[in-house]
C-alpha cells in the first residue's frame, strides 16, 4: 500500500480507503456488523488508513462499527487509521439544490450538533475530515458553515474540513476551493464520469486540496459482474439507481471497457480503481468496502500503481455523461 498526502492538511492517507457507506446498511439491502468488522480488520491489515463514513449511513451504525474498529485497533497499538464523516444537511435533501439557502442546510447549531453525534458515534476526540454532506455554489460567500468548522477545529474536536460535492456537479467546488478554507474535497471520479478532470482536479493540485475519488466503480458496473438480469437485495437503493432500463445501458458500457481495463493485468475493478489512482491530484480513492474480499481485491490497485498511458487514452473514448442519480434523492 502506498500512501499520498491529502493536499495540504498534513495528514496522510493511502491510496485506496473504505468507503462505508454500505456498512451501514441503509439502503443496500443490510448488514452483518461481523463481517464489516471483519472487512475493516481485512482492510487495515493491508495497509488501509482512511476510512470514510457519515452521520446518515445507517442513521450513525456505520460510524459505530468504524469507531469501534478504530478504537480496538488503537487500542492493539495498530497503526493510527485517519476517519472522515459528514454533516447531513439539515433539510435530508441530497443533492442540494443550488438556490438552497445556507440557512436551512447548515446552520451553525446544526453543523456543531451533528459534529458531536457523530464523535459520540465514533466513540473519538476527535474526527480527522468533517465535510459537508451536500453543497452549493451560492454558499461560497456566507460565513457561517466555514466560521463553525473553524470552530470546531480551534476546539481540537475536528482536524480539518472538507466537502463533498453534489452528484456529477464537480464544476461547482471551483469557486470554494479557490478560498483556500478545504483541505478537501469529494467527488464522484470513475472511468464513466471523467469530468472532475476538466477543471477540478487540476484547480486542486494547483491550490493543494486533497481529492477523494467516489464511486470509482460506478456503484458495481466497472466490478464487471453486473448482468442485465442482475437483481439487487431487498431495500437495495440500487435497483432505483439502475432501474427502467439503466442497468442494460451500464451493463453494455461496461462489458466495452472491460478489455481495456483488463487488457493492464488485473481484474475489472482493479483497473478502474487505477484509473483514479492516474491522476496525480487524487489522494485516495474510497470503494465500498463490505467484506474481506472486497478489500483485498481494491488494496491490490495500489500495489500495481497508476495505469499507462496508452492504456488511459484508450478508456478516454469511453467517457459516458449521464446522471443516473437524478432525482433519486428526492
Amino acid at each position: 500500500m502506498k500512501y499520498r498526502m491529502l493536499g495540504k492538511s498534513g495528514i496522510e492517507v493511502s491510496e485506496v480507503g473504505v468507503g462505508a457507506w454500505a456498512i451501514g446498511g441503509s439502503m443496500w439491502g443490510g448488514a452483518d456488523d461481523a463481517v464489516s468488522r471483519a472487512a475493516l480488520e481485512r482492510a487495515a491489515d493491508l495497509g488501509i488508513n482512511f476510512i470514510d463514513t457519515a452521520l446518515a449511513y445507517g442513521d450513525g451504525r456505520s460510524e459505530k462499527v468504524v469507531g469501534a474498529f478504530v478504537r480496538a485497533r488503537q487500542s492493539a497499538g495498530g497503526r493510527p487509521m485517519v476517519v472522515a464523516t459528514k454533516v447531513p444537511p439539515a433539510n435530508w435533501k441530497w443533492p442540494a439544490a443550488r438556490e438552497s439557502a445556507l440557512a436551512d442546510v447548515f446552520p451553525r447549531k446544526w453543523v456543531r450538533k451533528c459534529t458531536e453525534d457523530s464523535l459520540k458515534n465514533l466513540g473519538l476526540d476527535r474526527i480527522d475530515l468533517q465535510q459537508l454532506h451536500v453543497w452549493s455554489p451560492r454558499w461560497v460567500g456566507q460565513d457561517e458553515w466555514h466560521a463553525e468548522l473553524e470552530a470546531l477545529v480551534a476546539e481540537g474536536k475536528v482536524l480539518a474540513f472538507g466537502l463533498s460535492i453534489n452528484d456529477h456537479e464537480p464544476e461547482t467546488a471551483l469557486e470554494v476551493i479557490a478560498t483556500g478554507r478545504l483541505a478537501a474535497v469529494q467527488v464522484i471520479h470513475n472511468v464513466f464520469d471523467q469530468s472532475p478532470e476538466d477543471a477540478l482536479l487540476p484547480a486542486c493540485a494547483r491550490l493543494g486540496v486533497g481529492v477523494l475519488a467516489r464511486v470509482p466503480l460506478d456503484e458495481g458496473s466497472l466490478t464487471g459482474k453486473l448482468t442485465r438480469e442482475t437483481q439487487f437485495p431487498k431495500g437495495d437503493w440500487r435497483s432505483r439507481y439502475f432501474g427502467g432500463g439503466k442497468l442494460a445501458q451500464a451493463v453494455e458500457h461496461a462489458e466495452l471497457v472491460r478489455p481495456v481495463l483488463e487488457g493492464a493485468g488485473g481484474p475489472m475493478a482493479e483497473g478502474a480503481l487505477r484509473f483514479c489512482l492516474s491522476h496525480p491530484a487524487v489522494s485516495s480513492v474510497i470503494p465500498g468496502i463490505r467484506t474481506p474480499e472486497q478489500a483485498t481485491m481494491n488494496a491490490a490497485a495500489s500495489d500495481r500503481g497508476p495505469l499507462g498511458e496508452p492504456t488511459i487514452a484508450a478508456l478516454r473514448a469511453h467517457r459516458w455523461v449521464r446522471n443516473f442519480y437524478a432525482g433519486l434523492h428526492d
